[in-house]
Parts: C-alpha cells; sequence; structure tokens
C-alpha cells in the first residue's frame, strides 16, 4: 500500500458517505510520525504525511492528516503502541490545512519530483536515477551514492539505508515517482 494515498478509506460500510473533515495529528519529531504511519497503515487506516502548517508547527516537518470522524480510534490504536502524539487537532480551518510536501517538476527528457527539502531526478526513458540533492542530513551523500546511475527498480529504498528526515523525505518521493511511472 502506498505512503502517500490520494484518497483515505475510512472503516466505514461502503454504502456510508465519507466525512470530508480532516484532522492532524503532530508529534515531537520525525521518527514517532515514521513509526504512528507504519502502525497505522498496518491497520487499514489510509493517512497522509503531509507538512505541518505553520501555526502548529512543533519543531517536527511532518504531520500526519487523517478522517476526524476516526480520531477515538486512531488515538486509541497509537496509544496501545505507545506512541502519543503532542496533539490531535481538526483541519477545519484554512490556516491549519496541511501542506503537500511533494512537487512535480517535468524537464522533458526528466522528471523531478521533490519532497520536502529532498529532489529525486529520473531519466524519464530508462527510469535511471541521474540525480538526488536538497536536505541538510548528515545522510544524504551517502543515500545519493547508493541511488544515482540506478534505476527505480534496482534501488535500494532510502527509507531502509537512510536513517533521517531526508532519507524519509527521499523515500516519499521515490515512491511518487514509481506511481508515475507506473512500477
Amino acid at each position: 500500500m502506498p505512503l502517500l494515498n490520494l484518497l483515505f478509506r475510512q472503516r466505514l460500510p461502503k454504502t456510508q458517505k465519507r466525512n470530508p473533515d480532516r484532522g492532524i495529528l503532530v508529534f515531537e519529531n520525525t521518527s514517532e510520525v515514521i513509526r504512528a504511519e507504519n502502525i497505522l497503515k498496518t491497520e487499514g487506516w489510509e493517512i497522509r504525511v503531509m507538512g505541518p502548517p505553520p501555526e502548529i508547527q512543533h519543531g517536527c516537518d511532518l504531520v500526519i492528516e487523517f478522517p476526524l470522524i476516526e480520531e477515538l480510534n486512531i488515538l486509541r490504536s497509537l496509544q496501545e503502541a505507545e506512541i502519543s502524539p503532542l496533539e490531535a487537532v481538526p483541519a477545519s480551518s484554512p490556516l491549519l490545512q496541511p501542506v503537500d510536501i511533494l512537487q512535480i517538476t517535468d524537464y522533458g527528457p526528466y522528471l523531478m519530483v521533490r519532497a520536502a527539502n529532498m529532489k529525486l531526478t529520473v531519466e524519464k526513458e530508462t527510469l535511471t536515477i541521474v540525480n538526488i540533492s536538497g536536505g541538510g542530513c548528515p545522510d544524504v551523500p551517502y543515500l545519493a551514492k547508493e541511488m544515482v546511475g540506478k534505476t527505480l527498480k534496482d534501488t535500494p529504498r532510502p527509507r531502509e539505508i537512510g536513517h533521517t528526515l531526508c532519507g524519509y523525505a527521499l523515500d516519499l518521493a521515490c515512491e511518487d515517482m514509481g506511481r508515475r511511472c507506473s512500477l
């Protein structure tokens, strides 16, 4: 199941309408966001990792957007896993809308996906990674060394070989690129 789905699957009968209201889970650090995302995805919740709105930034550069109607069930799942968000807030105000961290730029024969501050560029014809740039984490040069020159199918997952926000963001870029290129 992809990390960033555009649609949410709520635990509601198919005949029941989806509630458009969303909430945001704010965490102390990126590691907690990644753990929470993994747990919620494993349990079948379709959530999105997003950039936090400036009004609720607490230091971590990521938040989890979730179906607000399921707040209690989601918080219960996280509590059982011993993960506590700093806060859960409704994203009803335009000022509290999370920011999409993915941006796409088409350079003709190349396609670049930017996830947060990390950029991944591939040659469209061969799906070979030609450039990795951005971020400021110490593992970015290592990630680039391990991935540049390999195809999207043959490269290691950044979240498996990197251990920082930059590695996580690069993993999001790889996954989005894979969807765009139908991998």
